[in-house]
């Protein structure tokens, strides 16, 4: 069974979450770069955002899998990932769609924050975290999808999309790397014995 000193350290944890994710959001926002209108097209809009939630999924498992130890070890890892990523997906759509613009797409990353935090707390069966995992998630999720809009709106086009991608990878990876550390170092504190 792994003990607490099997955890990937917060370093370490940061830099694979976040390098790890923004070569994951790279790939995505690529299709969105690319691909967007035929996407829409073909899939309809709700279509095209399950396609890159979905998408997320199986390349951010794959990106972050090796942060966990123990019970949630890949394969499981899908599971949980793709539960907590689809609940952020669904939060900041919903709100995007019913809101639009700045505060659609504020609130929804606030309620995408809440919705992975509670997650990630169920899984690792510590919910006394949420509210620290939604606060990390949810401003690191802010910076690096408003600095991402702000480099996409200087560059422009393909290029400025593809950053988008990085920006916004990076910062969300390396929050979802800090919650899988965090996790799994609280799941071996007496107190959750």
């Amino acid at each position: 069974m792994p003990n607490h000193n099997s955890v990937p350290s917060l370093t370490r944890s940061l830099v694979a979450g976040g390098f790890g994710f923004s070569l994951v959001a790279l790939c995505v926002f690529a299709t969105v770069a690319t691909g967007e209108v035929w996407l829409y097209r073909k899939l309809t809009v709700y279509g095209a955002y399950l396609f890159w939630t979905a998408l997320f999924i199986l390349l951010g498992g794959l990106a972050l899998g090796s942060l966990v130890v123990g019970r949630w070890r890949l394969p499981k890892f899908y599971l949980l990932f793709g539960l907590a990523f689809f609940a952020y997906a669904f939060g900041w759509t919903a709100l995007y769609f019913a809101l639009r613009g700045f505060h659609g797409q504020w609130l929804g990353l606030l309620a995408g924050s809440i919705l992975m935090a509670i997650v990630f707390a169920a899984g690792f069966r510590v919910m006394r975290s949420i509210l620290k995992f939604a606060a990390l998630l949810f401003v690191a999720n802010w910076i690096g999808y408003f600095w991402g809009a702000d480099v996409n709106d200087r560059f422009g086009g393909i290029t400025g999309m593809l950053l988008w991608g990085v920006v916004y990878g990076l910062f969300l990876g390396a929050a979802i790397g800090a919650v899988l550390h965090y996790a799994q170092v609280q799941q071996w504190k007496p107190e959750n014995s």
